[in-house]
């Protein structure tokens, strides 16, 4: 559990975000094969062999792709307790989706996952220099509402997609001379 300082990439005030590690498939795969977990995803759960999974991982660790990026979220004292990425990153356009999965529910509604997407927010905003960053959640998720608005994402509106009612929100960079005042 400890945390390499070379992997860190971002802190919030409670969580540290870092590289991915081949060491994070167990806590990924349990999370990703669990029905609860799955259904505030809108995804089926995993159905993966446990080693196809992490020849997956393997991979993606080996060969990233640039228009996407995974975080392991962990707590304080180092403990893996879920994961933050963006996604479909078009820097033409200046903006990324994010997502976001306390997989251990121990750390459910103590703050964490809204301090990982204001980390992973910052990060993604200094480093690809984007304008804006959006996300989906389902309509009746308000503790992920919740969560997303206190990290500073504001509901845009709902949007339909494979029969399920999302709200869209998104968070706008905040210009230099804009956060002066």
């Amino acid at each position: 559990m400890n945390t390499l300082a070379d992997d860190v990439v971002a802190r919030g005030r409670r969580v540290i975000l870092r590289r991915k590690r081949l060491s994070d498939a167990k806590e990924d795969y349990d999370w990703r094969s669990d029905e609860e977990l799955a259904s505030y995803d809108a995804v089926p759960p995993l159905r993966l062999s446990f080693s196809d999974f992490v020849a997956s991982l393997q991979a993606q660790l080996r060969y990233p792709d640039a228009a996407k990026r995974s975080y392991a979220i962990e707590d304080e004292g180092g403990r893996h307790i879920g994961n933050a990425m963006y996604y479909n990153l078009r820097e033409a356009m200046g903006e990324a989706e994010l997502g976001i999965t306390i997989g251990d529910r121990r750390y459910w509604g103590q703050g964490y996952g809204s301090d990982a997407v204001e980390a992973l927010a910052r990060l993604v905003f200094r480093e690809k220099g984007l304008r804006r960053m959006f996300l989906h959640t389902l309509d009746w998720n308000v503790r992920a509402q919740r969560c997303f608005q206190k990290a500073g994402f504001l509901p845009r509106g709902l949007v339909r997609r494979d029969g399920r009612d999302f709200l869209l929100m998104e968070k706008l960079r905040r210009l230099e001379h804009t956060a002066r005042r």
